[in-house]
Parts: C-alpha cells; structure tokens; sequence
C-alpha cells in the first residue's frame, strides 16, 4: 500500500509541475534545503535549482560526498554549480547523517546498502525519482558521481539501478561488492582490491563510467580505479578492446593519461583518467572546499561533459 501511495504522489506531482513547463518563471539561481523520507528513513539534502528559462526538462546530476564532508562543502569543492548555472542542469546533493555513520560515510563496505531494494541504494534512488518528478527534470538525462566513498556508493547504484541512472562518475573510489565489512573496506583502501568476497551481492553491467584517480593516493589505492574500470569493461558489448590513450597536462601543470573505451558500436563509454603524483581529492576543485586538487583537470567538466554524451539509451536503441 506505502510503494502505490508513494508512485500515486509522483504521478500527481509529475502532472502539477508539468502543467506548467510549457512557459517556466524568470527567477534566480535557487540553493534549497530539503528532507526526503521513506519507509520510515529521512535523508537530508541540497539542490541547486538554475535559473529558469528555456521550459525543457533538464538534465539532473546526482552527487555523493567524502567522507567527514557535507553537501555545501562538496558543492563549494568541486564547483558542480557554477557548471549547472552555465549549462542548465539540476543538481542534488544527498548529505549522510552522523547518525548512519559517524564519519559521514556512505555505507558502500556494508552488505545490506549493496542491493537495489535495501538501505541506502534505495533511498538514494527513491530521493532521485522524487526530485525528478517534482522538478519535471529529464528521467532519460540522470547521472551519479562521487567521492571516496562517495564514489563507491555512485558506482553501486549505478548497478543496482541501470534504469535510473544514464552513466557514472567515480573518483578516487572503489567498485561495487569490493568489501563487505568495516574491515575489509580497510583492507581494500590500504592494498588495493582482491577477489570479490564469496557473499558480494550479485550487481549489473556498469552503465557508461568514468573514472578519476590519483596514482599517489594514500587514502585509496590507486589499484581501486583500475578495478572500476575493469568491472565496467567486463560484462560490457565488445569486451574490453584496446583504448585511445592519451597524455596530458593540465592548464596548471598536473600531468594525466587518458584513457577512452569504445563500445562495439565505437562509442565511448568507459573512460579513465589517472592522475600522475595526485593525492585523494577532487581534481580541479576549488581550494574552499575539502579534499580538492586546484592543479588537476576539471573533474567536474569532464564528467559533465561525459555525461551529457550519455542519455538513457531508447528500448529500441537497447534491443538492437
């Protein structure tokens, strides 16, 4: 009876807040405050809300903080509204109670928020769908990406929920079913991954991922990404074919390869930077927020730009 009530109110709110798309208010930028609740749960949040101005549903990034930090801070960090003001786009910042981990941790090592149905994977998703339906955003233009721990929560759910979620971003985080206790997320942050554990959850293909890492992170193992990228290369169309590599450095001076994956059809959808002499943090971010690289490439653009290259797929596009 709770789910029917709940899809009964995003219908109704999807049909009010349509009503009004065709001729969308001028008004300013919008940094709101909210709370989410289901099944007896509640997380708090920030959404940045653009200017409005063209009338069309637009793109929505969901994004998962690092450890110790909240959602002003990763927004001041890694610049993601300044981005959304320009481009147009949604952006939600789910903030981890103290009270779920007293770190301010998403539980990413723990069993039970591995799985589509259950702890924060599903209140994450439930909070996304809510926001979509409520600010008429773009249910086919909806992506995840996060931090440390952060992150490893954005790569589970972009597994546990392929049909919500168009593409991910991870940076300096860790792969879905790498651990299952406090201890072995310790074990996998200081050596780097071993085999799954025999009771990891089952999870899906990864949908398109790109990936962020330091190769001097001393918080997570630079072996963490490499295990990302392995884990969205291999159940993907095509297997893992050879990448366009790349070197660069940044307009600051961080050097990085680049590395892109094509698909089958040649178009890129795992794609992973590794950034030479970085630590855990942010690249590109701004040094008012925590855990921020200024010297590094944009990680926020680049994402965005990677993203936006990566609607949901349509059914047919998908059957082919």
């Amino acid at each position: 009876m709770n789910s029917f009530l709940e899809r009964l109110g995003r219908a109704i709110r999807r049909l009010l807040s349509g009503l009004g798309r065709a001729a969308p208010p001028l008004g300013p930028d919008q940094w709101t405050d909210g709370t989410f609740s289901q099944q007896g749960r509640a997380i708090a949040y920030k959404l940045f809300v653009p200017a409005r101005g063209t009338g069309t549903p637009r793109p929505l990034v969901v994004m998962l903080h690092g450890c110790t930090q909240n959602p002003e801070d990763f927004a001041t960090g890694t610049g993601m509204n300044r981005l959304a003001a320009e481009r147009d786009f949604l952006v939600l910042y789910p903030a981890q109670s103290p009270r779920a981990n007293a770190g301010k941790c998403w539980n990413w090592f723990i069993t039970q928020h591995q799985r589509a149905d259950r702890g924060e994977p599903a209140l994450l998703a439930a909070l996304t769908r809510e926001v979509i339906d409520v600010h008429a955003a773009d249910p086919g233009r909806v992506y995840v990406a996060g931090l440390s721990a952060g992150g490893a929560m954005a790569d589970i759910l972009g597994r546990t929920h392929p049909e919500l979620f168009a593409a991910v971003g991870v940076h300096s985080g860790l792969t879905a079913g790498a651990a299952h206790d406090l201890m072995s997320a310790l074990a996998v942050m200081k050596d780097g991954p071993a085999a799954a554990p025999a009771d990891a959850p089952a999870v899906g293909p990864a949908p398109p991922t790109i990936v962020f890492h330091g190769d001097a992170d001393g918080t997570v193992h630079p072996l963490n990404g490499e295990r990302v990228v392995a884990a969205a290369l291999a159940q993907r169309e095509g297997g893992a074919a050879a990448p366009r590599q790349s070197e660069g450095r940044s307009p600051q001076g961080q050097a990085f390869t680049r590395r892109q994956y094509a698909d089958a059809r040649g178009r890129i959808d795992v794609e992973a930077w590794l950034l030479h002499g970085a630590g855990h943090a942010w690249a590109g971010g701004s040094a008012a927020g925590s855990f921020t690289d200024p010297a590094g490439p944009d990680a926020s653009a680049e994402m965005l730009r990677f993203f936006l290259a990566h609607p949901m797929p349509k059914r047919a596009d998908k059957d082919r």
